[in-house]
């Protein structure tokens, strides 16, 4: 089997993660010696056993972003005491981004706090959302704004879960790996020209694909573990992609939302001086590589996207966002707000 292993060090709270074809059959290896139950967190359309080598039941939370809620957390949590789950036991989370926020949560709560292992099986989840340590759950005003910081224990990313995902839960995973080219001058950026192949990246591109962003990622997490800084820039194209998610009620899945803000972002960028047109072209064609979306479908109004902006969790003086410009990615506060509208009006026209 290839498989590839990138380490999180954070001291004692330091774990790996394995990447590549059937990491899945390593999880009971991580189970603590003292663990006696398990409790599987997934979705129903997952369909993806695991074995934790001790007693284990199945939780299954409910499809879609409407699920991830603080209803969803005290459910799971009511039932795994009901159950007679432990502070010495284990969750693992088997599923994409919406399963491992729910799963850690939870995990990062109950009996004020125990282990969580995550098995992903989107791409999204395996170069992104599993790795980091960041829970949280949607209220009506926002995506995210309630969670925690709880690292797991181990990751386990096994790309042969990706051989039955939708393509458009695929393609969704693209938008997240595609942040990773202006985040990093070396890497990522010598694998710039993505060769998909009906939609898909063949299988050794994809596990490079994937070490190559779990690296960044956990480079990112070390620096700064609880985004104090440098690790805000991991949301570039996230704030106007979390609007556009909470504004169509995401019909727009996180990857697409995420791939249109990277867009709109380096309009923003331009208008403000921070990079010329040509490194504008270059994000286009990374996000054309991807056979991503570029426009915000239906075209919603400025006015409606602007208070969203405001309650970004990441908002510290103003709004604020994460730019581009000759020295890289920076987070930017207080960003005008008629700029933004202008930049928008032009970006959509």
């Amino acid at each position: 089997m290839n498989q590839q292993t990138v380490t999180v060090d954070l001291g004692d709270r330091s774990y790996p993660v394995e990447i590549g074809s059937g990491t899945r059959y390593r999880l009971a290896e991580h189970i603590p010696a003292n663990a006696r139950k398990v409790a599987i967190v997934t979705q129903e359309s997952i369909g993806i056993e695991v074995d934790s080598g001790v007693d284990q039941r199945v939780f299954h939370i409910g499809q879609g972003e409407e699920h991830k809620t603080i209803d969803t957390i005290e459910r799971l949590t009511r039932e795994w005491t009901q159950w007679g789950l432990n502070r010495n036991d284990v969750v693992v989370g088997v599923g994409g981004g919406i399963v491992t926020d729910v799963a850690g949560f939870a995990a990062s709560v109950y009996h004020r706090g125990i282990p969580v292992i995550h098995v992903a099986t989107s791409l999204l989840g395996q170069i992104d959302a599993a790795i980091g340590g960041k829970t949280g759950v949607n209220l009506a005003e926002g995506k995210n704004l309630v969670g925690t910081y709880w690292q797991p224990r181990a990751v386990l990313c096994d790309v042969d879960t990706l051989e039955t995902l939708p393509a458009r839960h695929y393609r969704a995973g693209l938008g997240e790996l595609a942040k990773y080219h202006f985040l990093d001058d070396g890497q990522m950026n010598e694998l710039s020209t993505a060769d998909l192949i009906d939609g898909r990246l063949a299988a050794d591109e994809l596990i490079e694909r994937v070490v190559a962003s779990v690296q960044l990622k956990a480079n990112a997490v070390m620096g700064d573990e609880r985004e104090g800084g440098s690790r805000a820039l991991l949301n570039y194209g996230h704030t106007l992609g979390h609007a556009l998610e909470t504004l169509g009620n995401h019909e727009l899945l996180h990857g697409e939302a995420v791939a249109i803000g990277i867009a709109y972002a380096a309009e923003v960028a331009l208008d403000m001086g921070r990079i010329d047109a040509a490194r504008v072209e270059q994000h286009r064609a990374v996000l054309a590589g991807y056979d991503l979306p570029m426009l915000p479908p239906g075209a919603p109004r400025f006015d409606d996207i602007a208070p969203l902006l405001a309650r970004d969790k990441k908002a510290l003086d103003g709004i604020t966002f994460i730019l581009d410009s000759a020295q890289g990615c920076e987070v930017v506060t207080g960003v005008d707000i008629d700029l933004l509208a202008a930049s928008y009006e032009r970006f959509v026209s």
